[in-house]
């Protein structure tokens, strides 16, 4: 598909069915439908209404991200556009952005100093082209963390893991008991598990020498073979059940005790407070896997497909405007479990494990870029596609870092 093309035409029609919308009307797309994920889209629609000016008409699409972002996307090209729409922070609108089909937020950026209240500075870097700004960071979401639920531990009289290794040790006396050691789903959380053992089990020179530098030797390196050691041990601690398995009903296996662990983002946390489970007491958290106190930048966007209403652009700065407001910052962060992108918001009502984010993210030398950022899709797909071929089968370590070697050789 050739975006940069097709765009002047699709143009036409965008121009076409946005003056026919309801001006005060705003339609957002996004992925966000299980429990601690709606609780936190509330926050965000009840503060845009409340703003009186404009209605949130809410356009959930049920599935990840990597089920919504083609049909966005889709809905976009085919003269059909979203007033906003989530989309991960990094390269999923690049296309897009270069074909002129997404709203240029520049002068409301300038007017509200966007630069000089959003950290870190590489998440505005992930939404600037050309010099001019097209996206909202809304927040920051990190894949380095494991969740672990103590009773699980406690009541079986197991000490619980502090770290990675201990959690594997513990596993065959987990099974034993008929408990599942790790509860995942797939397809993206298998990869997932992948890419948190590359820094927490790699560490982050390796991280960002095959993810930003694309190096082949560092793929090939013993400590590589290290991170896909422990995801073949991830391998053998699942439960038969997991294929097609929604994140969030894996996370729901470790509080009800079904399962110990989970290796997923710090969204998980939303789903912790819906069924109020506190941290540190029913759960625990271990950013790095217990290893390396590191976390990526990733997390979630917004941008506004481009139309030629004003009454629609105007409605779509608004929203703009108030997703970077410290009250809308705190309410909706507070309710993810993700930490906000402005660095001057009060959140002394942040939990332990928020805590633990907030210290680790005050250390520069901390912060890394997601994969998103530095990866295309079409190179984390084949990564995904990877992962998941070694997880269900018995391929050796070798194979798989021989076919990790050629697509990162391969790699933009």
């Amino acid at each position: 598909m050739n975006i940069r093309l097709m765009a002047a035409a699709l143009l036409a029609s965008v121009a076409i069915s946005a003056v026919s919308a309801n001006a005060t009307d705003l339609e957002v797309t996004h992925w966000w439908t299980s429990g601690g994920e709606a609780a936190a889209v509330k926050v965000l629609a009840d503060q845009y209404n409340a703003l009186g000016n404009n209605k949130w008409v809410d356009g959930a699409i049920a599935g990840a991200g990597s089920t919504a972002t083609p049909l966005i996307v889709t809905r976009i090209l085919g003269g059909n556009p979203m007033g906003a729409t989530q989309l991960n922070t990094g390269r999923d609108a690049e296309e897009l952005v270069k074909a002129g089909l997404m709203t240029d937020l520049t002068e409301l950026a300038e007017k509200e100093h966007w630069k000089d209240i959003i950290r870190p500075a590489k998440l505005l870097d992930a939404c600037t082209y050309e010099g001019h700004i097209y996206c909202v960071p809304l927040n920051i979401h990190s894949w380095q963390w494991m969740w672990v639920n103590r009773h699980v531990f406690e009541d079986n009289g197991m000490k619980v893991p502090t770290n990675w290794d201990e959690f594997a040790a513990e596993a065959p006396k987990l099974k034993d008991k008929g408990i599942v050691p790790l509860a995942t789903g797939a397809p993206w959380q298998v990869d997932g598990i992948r890419s948190v053992m590359q820094v927490g089990i790699g560490g982050k020179d390796l991280y960002l020498a095959i993810n930003q530098k694309k190096s082949e030797e560092a793929v090939r390196s013993a400590d590589n073979r290290k991170v896909w050691t422990a995801f073949a041990q991830a391998r053998d601690m699942v439960d038969e059940s997991y294929s097609g398995r929604d994140w969030n009903m894996a996370t729901n296996m470790v509080i009800e005790g079904k399962a110990a662990g989970q290796i997923m983002g710090d969204w998980a946390q939303g789903e912790f407070g819906v069924a109020k489970k506190v941290a540190g007491k029913d759960y625990d958290c271990l950013p790095g896997l217990g290893f390396h106190g590191l976390l990526d930048t990733g997390g979630d966007s917004f941008y506004f497909p481009k139309n030629t209403n004003p009454d629609i652009t105007k409605a779509q700065l608004e929203l703009a405007s108030m997703l970077l407001s410290k009250e809308t910052q705190v309410k909706f962060n507070l309710a993810k479990g993700s930490l906000p992108v402005r660095g001057d918001v009060d959140l002394t009502a942040a939990n332990a494990c928020m805590k633990k984010g907030l210290e680790i993210l005050a250390t520069p030398e901390n912060v890394l870029p997601g994969t998103t950022q530095m990866l295309t899709p079409d190179t984390i797909g084949q990564l995904t596609d990877l992962s998941l071929q070694f997880f269900s089968s018995k391929m050796s370590v070798d194979d798989a870092v021989n076919k990790q070697a050629d697509i990162i050789k391969q790699a933009q």
